[in-house]
């Protein structure tokens, strides 16, 4: 991958299923070491478009690149680069939580001694040392989704794909994932976040707002806020006053 090529890349990319256009002509470039946010509703795209990033779905249209590579042709040359979580928390209900690390590692090709290191490393980040040996269908849902996201960064991706990944956690527990995130970012990987929660907009370099399958707006939370400003001709500071005021002008435009 060339030093000035974007980490995610989507050109003018669509995918259809029927008549529903899920990704309509979508473009953006997310360049390395960013935490970009992908910021919508449910139904709005972003599901498809990270699984477009990441070759589990071919676009209908346009191309989809990660790491220099177009998805899903060329998957086979940066699997072992990325991760990706996905809504449902991809864990293993019958297997034990360092099972299921060791099963994620080991899909990756390494070693049982890397495993061994990073899953102790990653359970005492995710405050899971006392569920080792517990099996995954007995955790609670905030236990399933920090197990969920070390299976996730088990393999040190230099890119990573989170889908909706502080979905249904508390308050704390949503700003301890946003930790993590910040501490992956300031070590040079790249994130592409997906959330419906619009506060979390502040917590991303850069953020795209999508409705209907469209990027309606980006930039960082500054500058969406400054545009939201002259749109409405007052200042608007709270994330879901801009998504509201760009959205209706996209409406408008249309």
């Amino acid at each position: 991958m060339s030093r000035a090529e974007p980490v995610f890349a989507a050109a003018r990319v669509e995918k259809a299923f029927g008549t529903l256009r899920a990704v309509d002509g979508l473009s953006m470039a997310v360049e390395g070491g960013e935490i970009y946010g992908l910021v919508g509703p449910s139904g709005s795209g972003k599901t498809t478009l990270l699984r477009m990033l990441c070759g589990l779905t071919a676009p209908s249209g346009g191309e989809a690149r990660l790491l220099g590579s177009a998805m899903p042709r060329e998957r086979r040359k940066v699997e072992e680069r990325f991760g990706y979580m996905p809504q449902e928390r991809a864990v293993y209900r019958d297997l034990s939580v360092a099972e299921n690390l060791l099963f994620f590692g080991q899909v990756y090709g390494m070693s049982r001694r890397r495993i061994a290191a990073r899953t102790a490393e990653l359970l005492a980040m995710m405050k899971l040392e006392d569920r080792r040996g517990q099996r995954a269908d007995r955790l609670s849902g905030g236990e399933k989704q920090r197990l969920s996201l070390a299976c996730t960064l088990v393999h040190e991706a230099d890119a990573l794909l989170l889908d909706e990944p502080t979905i249904g956690l508390d308050p704390a527990l949503r700003a301890e994932f946003w930790d993590y995130f910040r501490d992956l970012s300031s070590r040079g990987r790249t994130l592409l976040v997906s959330t419906h929660y619009l506060h979390e907009a502040d917590r991303c370099r850069r953020v795209g707002l999508m409705q209907r399958g469209r990027l309606v707006a980006e930039g960082t939370p500054a500058a969406l806020r400054t545009l939201a400003g002259e749109h409405a001709g007052h200042p608007v500071g709270d994330m879901e006053d801009v998504f509201l005021v760009l959205t209706r002008s996209e409406g408008d435009a249309r």
